[in-house]
C-alpha cells in the first residue's frame, strides 16, 4: 500500500453519503454466520428450562389441579399455577388476563401451570405429571353468538362488547341521495399468523442486586418493562429489558405475549435464570393471530366515479382477550377514510368477546382488512359505471396540502404516481382488456388496488417521539443508543446511516447499542412505521450536537469561527484550508483531558407536531402518510379453482429510499405475506381447537406459489420526514389481497368477497354464476 503524501494528505476526504445506497443490513453478517444471539440462545449458569401447561378447552371451570407428582419428579425445581401467581391482572387497556389462569379458562391454549426444571426433557415430563380436572364450559365461538342478547358473558359481570367505534362526518344520508350509484357489499376476513421464523422466547434471571433481567424477543423493550414489573408487583427499576435479536415480529412480539410474564415469575420463584422458548405449536396458540372481520360497505359515486358517501359497518372480534383489537378495528374504521376526498363518511365498529384465542396487532394493523373491501368495492362500481378502476383512484386521492375528512394534514403523497407506476408495470391498459384471456379451462385476469398508512400515530399517548443518544468513542467511532428495536426491518442499519452520513463516517465506524432498558432511552418500540420518522429525526439532531461540540473544540485551533469547518473521513478539517485538520479521535481524547472536559456524549429528541385525536376521533395523528399500490395478473384454473399469481409490482411511497435495497426487500416481503392471506393461509378450528398449529399444516406462500416480485418506489419527499423518508415497511401488504381478487374477477367474472380466495369458493362461485346463468336464460 503506498504511502499517503503530503499532499494526498491535504486533500479533503471525497464527498461521501451513506444515504440512497443499496446497503445490506449491518446485523446481516452476525446472522448468516450464525453469530446473532437470538434468546434461545442464552445460556446461564444454573439456567433451568420453563414449559407451559395448556389449556384443552375453550372455555371450562378448573374444578382441582393436582401438582404433587410433578414437583416430585426429580429435577423440577418450580411447579406454578394461578394460586402462585400474583392476583394482578394484565393487558394493554383492560387488565383483564392472569399470569396463569385462576378458576376458569377462556381459551384453548391458555396458560394453566408452568414448570421449571434442569432439562427440557424433563419440564417436559413434569407437565404430563400435573393432573388438571376441568368442568367443560358452553363456549362462544363466533361473532354471531357473541351477539346474542341472551348469551353469557366471556367475562363476568359485563356483556361481549369489548370496544365500540362510532362517528359521522359530514351528511352522509344527502351524500347517498344525489350519488347516481350506490352499492353495498360485505366482506369478510380472516386471522392471519404472522409466521416469523423465531417462536417468542425469552430468558429471565435475578441479577445479582436482585433485579429481574430479561432478554427477549420483542418489538418494544419499555412496554415490556412496564407489563413485567407491573403485573409482577416490582418497582420498574427494579426490572431489565435487553432485545435479543429478534427473529421477526409482524406486530406479534409488541406487547400481547404472555412468555416474558410466566418467564420471570419463574425466575422469581426459582431464584435461577429461566429459559422459555415456545414451540411452534405453543407459538401458534400463544402468540396474537390478526384480528378477524365482518365488513360491510355502502358507498356512493356520481356519474364520473366521485365518491360523494361512505358507511361502514364492522363486526370485529378480539378473541377471549382484548389487547391491542380494540386499536386494529379503530384502523379499520376509519384509516382509508383519509386516502380520498369524501367529506361524508359514517363508520360504526363493534369487537366483540368470544372463546377463541386472542387476536391483536399485525403487519398493516386493520389497513389490510378495511382495504380488501374498499378496494373490492371501488372496482365493482368503476365497472358499473364504464369507468376504468385505476382512474376511479386516481380521481378521488387525497392531494399534497389537503386536509382529510378526519384532519389528517398530508405532507406528502405519491398515491397517483404509485398507481400509474403499478398499472403501467404490467401493461394494465392492454390486459384490461383482454377478459379471461387465455385458452381452455385456464384463464387470466389484472387487477390493481391501493393503499395508505402511517408514519407514526399519536394514539397510543400524547407522545410520539424518540430519543438517540450519541457517544464519540476515543478511537473515533461512534455508538448510538436507543430504546427502538430492530425485528429484521432494518431499524438499526437506517440509524447508522443517519450517523454516518452526518459524521461523514463509514458505516462500518458505527455501532448502535441493542435495546436495554437500563441505558437506553424510553422509546415507544417498533410499531406503526415510525421508528424511520420519529428515531430517524432523534439521530439527525444528536449527531449534529455531537458534531458541533466537535467543531467548538477544533475551531480555536486555527483561530476560525466553528462555521468554517467541515467534517468527513473520520476528521474535522477547516473547509477553505484542509490541511488544517484533526482527527475524531484526536479530537475525542482531547475533549475529556482538560479542565471541565468529559467525553463526548449527546442527546438528541424529536416529537412530532401532531394532534392526539379528540373524543370524536379528529385529529391529525401522524407526521406523515405513506401510499402504496399494487397491479397484479392471475391466472385461475375454472376446473380446479387455483389461483396462481403470475406477475406482480408493487410500488410503495417511502418518501425517501434511505436505503433502496431495503425497501424492496420490505415490500417484497409484505407482498409474499399479502398472498398467503388472500390465498392460502387459514387457521382452521374444531370446536374452538386449532387443528393446523405448524408449518405443514398451515400453508404459507412458497417460493413456488410466488412470482418474480417487482416493485419500485415513489420519493414524495415528506416534509417532516429524515431527509425526506417515510416508514417503508407496512404499507406494501395492504393492496395485495384486494388485486388478487380484482384479477380473479377480471379473470372469470366472479366476486369472491371472503378470504381467503380458496380453490372451493372459486368452484363454487362459477357453478352458482353458471345456474344463475340458466335460470336467467
Amino acid at each position: 500500500m503506498t504511502k499517503p503524501t503530503a499532499d494526498t494528505q491535504a486533500t479533503p476526504p471525497e464527498p461521501h453519503s451513506t444515504l440512497g445506497l443499496e446497503i445490506p443490513q449491518v446485523t446481516a453478517r452476525a446472522k448468516v454466520l450464525g453469530r446473532a444471539i437470538y434468546a434461545g440462545d442464552i445460556k446461564l449458569p444454573g439456567m433451568l428450562h420453563g414449559k407451559v401447561l395448556r389449556s384443552p378447552y375453550p372455555h371450562a371451570r378448573i374444578v382441582s389441579i393436582d401438582t404433587s407428582a410433578a414437583r416430585a419428579l426429580p429435577g423440577v425445581k418450580a411447579v406454578l399455577t394461578g394460586a402462585d401467581a400474583p392476583a394482578t391482572l394484565w393487558g394493554v387497556h383492560h387488565k383483564e388476563r392472569a399470569v396463569l389462569a385462576r378458576d376458569v379458562v377462556r381459551y384453548c391454549g391458555e396458560e394453566v401451570a408452568a414448570v421449571a426444571a434442569i432439562s427440557d426433557e424433563i419440564a417436559r415430563d413434569a407437565l404430563d405429571l400435573i393432573q388438571v380436572e376441568y368442568e367443560e364450559l358452553p363456549a362462544i365461538l363466533t361473532t354471531v353468538e357473541a351477539m346474542d342478547e341472551d348469551a353469557p358473558g366471556v367475562h363476568p359481570g359485563r356483556d361481549n362488547v369489548a370496544h365500540e367505534i362510532r362517528f359521522e362526518r359530514g351528511d352522509v344520508d344527502a351524500g347517498f341521495a344525489a350519488a347516481h350509484l350506490v352499492h353495498e357489499a360485505t366482506y369478510t376476513t380472516h386471522s392471519q399468523y404472522p409466521g416469523y421464523m423465531e417462536p417468542m422466547a425469552t430468558v429471565a434471571a435475578l441479577d445479582p442486586d436482585g433485579r429481574l433481567v430479561l432478554w427477549t424477543s420483542t418489538q418494544a423493550v419499555n412496554l415490556v418493562r412496564v407489563q413485567v414489573a407491573a403485573t409482577l408487583g416490582l418497582p420498574v427499576s427494579r426490572v431489565r429489558v435487553v432485545q435479543a435479536t429478534t427473529g421477526g415480529g409482524f406486530g406479534g412480539k409488541i406487547v400481547e405475549d404472555d412468555n416474558q410474564l410466566v418467564a420471570g415469575l419463574l425466575a422469581l420463584r426459582t431464584g435461577r435464570p429461566v429459559r422459555l422458548v415456545n414451540n411452534r405449536l405453543e407459538d401458534f396458540q400463544a402468540c396474537c393471530a390478526s384480528v378477524p372481520e365482518q365488513i360491510t360497505l355502502k358507498l356512493g359515486m356520481d356519474r364520473e366515479g366521485t365518491i360523494v358517501a361512505k358507511q361502514v359497518r364492522i363486526v370485529a372480534e378480539c378473541g377471549a382477550y382484548a389487547g391491542l383489537a380494540g386499536d386494529v378495528m379503530h384502523v379499520s374504521a376509519m384509516r382509508s377514510d383519509n386516502m380520498h376526498r369524501n367529506p361524508n363518511v359514517r363508520s360504526h365498529a363493534t369487537l366483540y368477546y368470544t372463546n377463541n384465542p386472542p387476536r391483536g396487532a399485525f403487519r398493516g394493523f386493520g389497513g389490510t382488512q378495511m382495504l380488501f373491501a374498499l378496494n373490492s368495492h371501488l372496482h365493482t362500481m368503476a365497472e358499473q359505471l364504464g369507468l376504468d378502476p385505476a382512474a376511479v383512484h386516481k380521481r378521488n386521492a387525497v392531494a399534497v396540502g389537503e386536509t382529510t375528512v378526519h384532519g389528517w394534514h398530508i405532507g406528502s403523497t405519491g398515491l397517483v404516481e404509485c398507481i400509474d407506476q403499478a398499472t403501467d408495470a404490467i401493461g394494465w391498459a392492454g390486459k384490461r382488456q383482454q377478459q379471461g384471456k387465455g385458452t381452455g379451462v385456464k384463464r387470466r385476469g389484472v387487477g390493481m388496488a391501493a393503499a395508505m398508512h402511517v408514519s407514526g400515530n399519536r394514539t397510543i399517548g400524547n407522545w410520539d417521539g424518540a430519543t438517540v443518544i450519541v457517544k464519540i468513542n476515543e478511537d473515533g467511532r461512534v455508538f448510538v443508543i436507543s430504546g427502538e428495536c430492530d425485528m429484521g426491518q432494518g431499524a438499526t442499519t437506517m440509524i447508522s446511516q443517519v450517523v454516518a452520513h452526518e459524521l461523514g463516517l463509514p458505516l462500518a465506524d458505527v455501532y448502535v447499542v441493542p435495546p436495554d432498558t437500563d441505558v437506553a432511552p424510553v422509546a415507544v418500540g417498533s410499531l406503526a412505521s415510525r421508528v424511520t420518522m420519529s428515531a430517524g429525526n432523534a439521530a439527525i439532531v444528536a449527531v449534529r450536537k455531537a458534531r458541533d461540540e466537535l467543531f467548538a473544540l477544533a475551531a480555536p485551533r486555527w483561530n476560525v469561527a466553528p462555521e468554517a469547518l467541515a467534517i468527513g473521513g473520520g476528521a474535522v478539517y477547516v473547509a477553505s484550508e484542509p490541511a488544517q485538520r484533526a482527527t475524531m479521535a484526536e479530537l475525542a481524547r482531547a475533549h475529556i483531558w482538560r479542565h471541565g472536559g468529559g467525553g463526548i456524549q449527546v442527546s438528541g429528541s424529536w416529537d412530532p407536531k401532531t394532534v392526539m385525536h379528540d373524543d370524536q376521533l379528529f385529529g391529525n395523528i401522524a407526521a406523515a402518510y405513506s401510499f402504496a399500490a399494487q397491479a397484479v395478473e392471475v391466472e385461475v384454473d375454472t376446473e380446479t379453482g387455483r389461483v396462481t399469481v403470475l406477475d406482480s409490482y408493487v410500488a410503495d411511497d417511502c418518501g425517501k429510499a434511505l436505503n433502496p435495497i431495503a425497501v424492496h426487500g420490505q415490500t417484497n416481503g409484505a407482498t409474499v405475506q399479502a398472498i398467503g392471506w388472500a390465498l392460502y393461509e387459514q387457521l382452521h378450528y374444531e370446536g374452538g381447537r386449532l387443528a393446523n398449529g405448524n408449518f405443514a399444516d398451515y400453508t404459507m406462500a412458497t417460493a413456488d406459489a410466488v412470482p418474480m416480485l417487482r416493485g419500485g418506489f415513489v420519493e414524495s419527499n415528506d416534509p417532516n420526514g429524515p431527509y425526506g423518508a417515510k416508514g417503508a415497511s407496512e404499507t406494501a401488504i395492504l393492496p395485495g389481497a384486494p388485486a388478487i381478487a380484482n384479477a380473479v374477477y377480471d379473470a372469470i367474472g366472479v366476486r369472491i368477497h371472503d378470504l381467503p380466495i380458496t380453490p372451493e369458493k372459486v368452484l363454487a362461485a362459477l357453478r352458482a354464476m353458471k345456474k344463475e346463468g340458466a335460470d336467467h336464460a
